[in-house]
C-alpha cells in the first residue's frame, strides 16, 4: 500500500467524520472548524513530508504528485465549505423520491421552514408525529381540525371504543360521525404544537387521516407554490 493510498484513506475517513458531526461543537476534542482546517491542510503536510523523506524522483513525477494533491486539497476544501448546500440538496432529493418526507430549511431570519413536495395525485402528504407516533397524513386546508382514522387513533394511544361520537363531519365517503379528542403533541419536523384539537372518525369512514386547520392555523405562514407547500413556524 503506497503513501498516496494511505493519504486518500485518511482524508476520506476524516471527511466522513466531519460530515456526520458537522453540527457538533467539537470533534475528537477539537473545535469543528479547527478540525476542518486541519483536514484540508493534511494533504499539504503529507506532500511536504513525501518531498523531504521520500526517495529521489524526477521533476516531472514531482509535478504530477503536486497536481494530484492540489486537486485533492481543492476538492476537500470545496466539500467542507459547501457541506450545508450538499445536505440541503440531498434532503430535497429524498423529499422528491419519498412521499411525505419533509425538507427542513433555515430562513434568512433564522426561523425554520418545512417544505413538502406535491405527490403525483396532486395532493400533499406529510409524516406527522402525534403523541410520539409517526402517521402519514393528507394536508387538508378544508378540514376544520385534525381528523384521525380509527386505525391511526389506536396507533397514537387513543381507544376509539371509549369515545363519544357526537360530531357530524363530511368525509370523502360521505357524512359521518366523529368523536372530539385533544392531541397532546403534534409535530412536523421542528414545528411542534401541544394540546391540539382533533377528531376520530367512525370505523371505516375515513380512508386517510387529515392534517386540518386546528394545526395549520397555528403556523406563522402557509404558502403553496406550484409543486411545493411551505410551512413556517
Amino acid at each position: 500500500m503506497n503513501r498516496l493510498t494511505i493519504g486518500l484513506g485518511g482524508l476520506g475517513i476524516g471527511l466522513l467524520i466531519l460530515l456526520f458531526n458537522h453540527d457538533s461543537p467539537k470533534i475528537l476534542g477539537v473545535r469543528t472548524d479547527d478540525f476542518g482546517r486541519m483536514l484540508y491542510l493534511l494533504p499539504i503536510a503529507l506532500m511536504l513530508a513525501a518531498g523531504i523523506w521520500g526517495r529521489r524522483i524526477s521533476v516531472g513525477e514531482t509535478m504530477r504528485h503536486m497536481m494530484i494533491w492540489l486537486v485533492l486539497i481543492l476538492g476537500l476544501a470545496t466539500a467542507y465549505l459547501y457541506r450545508y448546500d450538499a445536505l440541503s440538496v440531498g434532503n430535497r432529493l429524498l423529499a422528491g423520491l419519498i412521499p411525505g418526507r419533509a425538507v427542513v430549511v433555515t430562513t434568512s431570519e433564522g426561523g425554520k421552514e418545512v417544505i413538502l413536495h406535491k405527490l403525483l395525485n396532486g395532493h400533499f402528504e406529510a409524516d406527522v408525529e402525534i403523541n410520539g407516533q409517526t402517521i402519514t397524513m393528507l394536508v387538508d386546508t378544508g378540514a376544520s381540525m385534525i381528523a384521525l382514522s380509527r386505525e391511526d387513533a389506536e396507533r397514537v394511544g387513543i381507544i376509539p371504543d371509549n369515545l363519544t361520537y357526537s360530531m357530524s363531519v363530511m368525509t370523502a365517503n360521505g357524512r359521518a360521525q366523529a368523536a372530539p379528542v385533544t392531541l397532546s403533541e403534534v409535530a412536523i419536523g421542528p414545528i411542534v404544537r401541544n394540546n391540539v384539537a382533533g377528531s376520530v372518525a367512525e370505523d371505516g369512514r375515513l380512508d386517510q387521516s387529515l392534517l386540518g386547520m386546528s394545526f395549520l392555523e397555528t403556523l406563522g405562514s402557509l404558502q403553496m407554490q406550484t409543486d411545493e407547500l411551505r410551512m413556517r413556524d
